[in-house]
């Protein structure tokens, strides 16, 4: 069972300076943890070594997925060996919530954001429009009215992202039967006015964003709320895998991670249809502030899907208040009350 997307990891070079100015710009101050140490179970995906790490997890309590902010510390993390366009193979861009998009994009006019392109209206009708952060990575800010905690921020967090991919409809398949988005918002293939300022996007594209038809069920789920994913075919270029002879936690955006309910049922559905785990944890992983189980598969076209099996979050640490969910029913919504106690580990500046 999924319940949301717990988190977009974003390789960076200064983990501190990237969190602050994600706090500054997309409310999330929300430390869940942040931790040195060494990932050993990616072999495949660091060059057959086991790399140190700093990593910070963050959300933004108005609701929506997190940042896993990640940057080695004895290796200088690389970036992508030719110019990413729209439609290369990975994740191209992160979806950021708000319910006023144009009041965000005002705020961000008046400090000197860097704004891709205008504000205007997506193919589902609703105003959006497209920023870059100063680590070269690509945000939209798209419509969502779903508020799980009233905060004075302009944004909440991470609903969803656009995906590059070779084949939409291997793709569609893939995203639809694994991951359960299985309802179309819109599937077209033209040349699309609101991509055209961004690198490579005045190209012939075929587009498809997908939804969940039934809401996710878990114990953060109020948290993440509704989630979607687009899928981004370029038609008349031959596209490249961002992060083709490069290594997982390079800079960019380096996986999009599902929180999960019942890890050995969906390792034998993933094997079953085709995607075997790549990588998994087997019992638990220990961040100190949190713990849990976590897995990766590949999309059709190599993108790293992570799925995690929360075990244990900090409620408020400053009183020592751990939540353990091995002895709870995790099908079950936890009560809002507690998940809005999360609030007291915000991040001060």
């Amino acid at each position: 069972m999924i319940t949301g997307i717990q988190q977009i990891g974003i390789g960076v070079k200064n983990c501190s300076e990237a969190w602050k100015w994600y706090r500054e710009n997309f409310g999330m101050d929300l430390r869940i943890f942040e931790d040195s140490a060494i990932a050993n179970i990616m072999l495949n995906y660091t060059g057959g070594e086991a790399r140190e790490r700093h990593a910070v997890l963050a959300f933004n309590i108005q609701s929506g997925g997190g940042f896993e902010i990640w940057q080695y510390t004895k290796r200088t993390p690389e970036p992508p060996k030719f110019e990413v366009k729209l439609g290369d193979y990975g994740i191209n861009i992160t979806k950021i919530k708000s319910r006023n998009v144009k009041a965000v994009y005002d705020d961000f006019k008046s400090r000197n954001i860097e704004i891709i392109g205008n504000l205007e209206k997506s193919l589902s009708g609703d105003e959006h429009f497209f920023v870059k952060d100063p680590y070269n990575n690509f945000f939209e800010i798209v419509k969502d009215n779903y508020i799980f905690k009233e905060d004075k921020k302009l944004t909440g967090g991470v609903v969803g992202c656009t995906i590059g991919v070779s084949d939409i409809e291997k793709s569609v398949k893939f995203y639809q039967e694994i991951l359960g988005y299985d309802e179309v918002v819109y599937d077209k293939e033209e040349k699309f006015d609101d991509l055209s300022f961004l690198p490579g996007g005045k190209e012939k594209f075929h587009r498809v964003l997908l939804k969940h038809s039934k809401p996710r069920i878990g114990p953060f789920s109020a948290l993440y709320g509704a989630t979607q994913i687009e899928l981004i075919q370029v038609i008349d270029r031959k596209a490249e895998k961002i992060f083709k002879n490069r290594f997982w936690g390079d800079l960019g955006f380096i996986h999009i991670c599902f929180d999960i309910i019942g890890m050995s049922t969906l390792r034998e559905e993933c094997k079953t249809k085709g995607s075997p785990f790549v990588a998994d944890s087997s019992k638990s992983f220990d961040m100190g502030e949190a713990s849990g189980h976590f897995s990766y598969i590949e999309d059709p076209d190599g993108t790293l899907i992570e799925f995690v099996e929360t075990t244990k979050v900090p409620i408020i640490k400053k009183i020592g208040w751990y939540l353990t969910l091995k002895t709870k029913k995790k099908v079950k919504q936890l009560p809002n009350w507690m998940v809005k106690s999360l609030r007291f580990n915000r991040y001060k500046d």
